[in-house]
């Protein structure tokens, strides 16, 4: 089974190869590794090139932001299965995308596999500051104020092919709403591992300012309305509540 993995960067000298060699690293052999780069300005392309015999595609060109990149990598996968690991981030062990292969094996009738994530901090990896941990899908999932942590979330590339691209309108929610729209919208089926997947680096692009937390809030109020869905309220206090939350377990 063939799983295309994307990572996005723009400007990230200092931790893109931390990302690269994760991915390298994986004992999945059959992996389609594709780096979209939004024309940066440091020495990101040239730390992307010394690996480049072991990339599968490299663009780099400007791009209208994180989830055009996305759209672009998206475009360019062969995979049966897409995953999304962002520049700043590291696959928890090389194992990972080995175990995502044989559940998807031995649950033919899912669509996407997801999991834990490790929030550490940003200049190490291995300092962990907060733990994310999902539950099961169910029907009033994201009523309930839960979501997949989209670093882990392994999508089977027909679902991409019915739903579409990521929406560029938002800057900071298309994520979520792509989330949104394509399983509690058209139903695909996703499954839980209760596993860690991914150490995430403090300071991505939703949590980053508190003008991008409220900016956030904003496109995910809209996207309920956008997918013509009611938007339950509760969200307001469930949201935060659950990522205080993961601090205090922690």
């Amino acid at each position: 089974m063939k799983v295309s993995i994307i990572t996005v960067v723009y400007n990230n000298e200092k931790f893109v190869a931390d990302a690269i060699n994760s991915v390298l690293s994986q004992d999945h052999r059959d992996v389609e590794y594709i780096i979209i780069d939004g024309a940066s300005k440091d020495n990101t392309m040239q730390i992307i090139n010394k690996y480049s015999s072991s990339i599968s595609k490299i663009v780099s060109e400007p791009d209208k932001g994180l989830f055009d990149a996305m759209n672009k990598g998206v475009q360019l996968a062969t995979g049966d299965i897409i995953g999304i690991l962002n520049s700043d981030d590291v696959y928890y062990n090389e194992h990972i995308i080995s175990l995502v292969v044989k559940t998807f094996k031995e649950h033919p009738n899912i669509d996407a596999v997801y999991g834990n994530i490790l929030i550490c901090k940003k200049d190490d990896i291995y300092k962990t500051v907060r733990k994310w941990i999902s539950v099961p899908y169910k029907k009033r999932f994201f009523e309930q104020g839960d979501i997949f942590p989209h670093p882990t979330l392994f999508i089977k590339k027909k679902v991409y092919d019915i739903v579409g691209n990521y929406y560029l309108p938002y800057k900071v929610a298309a994520d979520y709403e792509f989330m949104l729209r394509a399983f509690k919208v058209h139903g695909f089926n996703p499954f839980f591992i209760n596993e860690f997947f991914v150490r995430m680096r403090l300071g991505g692009n939703s949590t980053g300012s508190i003008k991008n937390i409220i900016k956030g809030n904003k496109e995910i109020f809209d996207a309920w309305k956008k997918n013509n869905l009611s938007y339950p309220f509760q969200l307001f206090f469930l949201r935060p509540l659950k990522k205080i939350l993961q601090f205090i377990w922690f």
